[in-house]
């Protein structure tokens, strides 16, 4: 059970427990604040946990040399930022860093890694261009692009649709799926529901840095559980094409 927090502030997560299984795509919802970057970050190594462990298999991520942290973990952080003048083919090669060696140049699979990055991004055609020219939806590819370059056996995404248009939203989820059903563990935060429930295997809904509910997304995604993680009055029906739910706020509970 992970208990984590910020420097000497508050305790945000209370003896969390996630099984992320590799093959699959596992979701954390929940209402603003309840813990689901905290507890991104710290699967991560971004952030220690003040209890508890995070295992890839049997190995304690928060115990490993960086780079051999960043071999087994990729994470598309929240909010990344990069350097002014770099250029997109840059930021995607970075993604391939640990993998080098101190004084080698990248190989034959970096190149390959990094080429296969960008075109199951399709960022193909803005290799060349300075990040800082992009829109927010075209950084957010990109910044994929180079988790995807990292070549992880897990995958940590925090809000990978943000600033995308639902088209690309769901082309960007669709390669999530993609990337799990190749057999990465995948872990991603999302806020939109619908979402979750469509591209998701198994649902974690939080409430005040604890998890309230687990599940297949039909089994999580309740009127109930709703009720209690969001305040929130809402109609849940079964897509007749997908069964995945589909969720219709109707009024925030008092």
């Amino acid at each position: 059970m992970i208990c984590a927090g910020y420097g000497g502030g508050p305790e945000i997560l209370h003896g969390v427990t996630v099984h992320a299984e590799p093959g699959q795509v596992t979701t954390l919802v929940g209402p603003n604040g309840c813990g689901k970057s905290t507890l991104l970050k710290t699967m991560s190594r971004l952030l220690p946990p003040r209890s508890g462990a995070v295992h890839v298999g049997e190995v304690d991520v928060h115990a490993l040399p960086p780079r051999r942290a960043a071999r087994l973990v990729a994470v598309l952080p929240q909010q990344p930022t990069a350097p002014e003048g770099l250029l997109v083919g840059e930021l995607v090669s970075r993604g391939r860093h640990p993998h080098q060696g101190r004084f080698r140049g990248p190989s034959a699979r970096d190149r390959q890694s990094v080429e296969r990055a960008c075109e199951e991004t399709g960022i193909t055609g803005l290799i060349e261009r300075d990040i800082c020219e992009l829109s927010g939806g075209q950084r957010q590819r990109v910044w994929l692009a180079m988790a995807l370059a990292q070549d992880t056996p897990v995958l940590l995404l925090d809000e990978p649709t943000t600033f995308l248009d639902p088209a690309h939203a769901v082309a960007m989820l669709d390669l999530v799926r993609r990337q799990a059903r190749a057999g990465k563990t995948v872990v991603m935060v999302l806020h939109d529901l619908n979402l979750a429930g469509q591209f998701s295997d198994t649902v974690v809904v939080m409430r005040d840095g604890r998890v309230i509910a687990r599940g297949a997304p039909r089994r999580a995604l309740t009127e109930a559980v709703l009720a209690e993680a969001y305040r929130l009055r809402a109609d849940v029906w079964e897509d007749p094409v997908s069964q995945a739910p589909l969720i219709v706020p109707r009024e925030p509970l008092g």
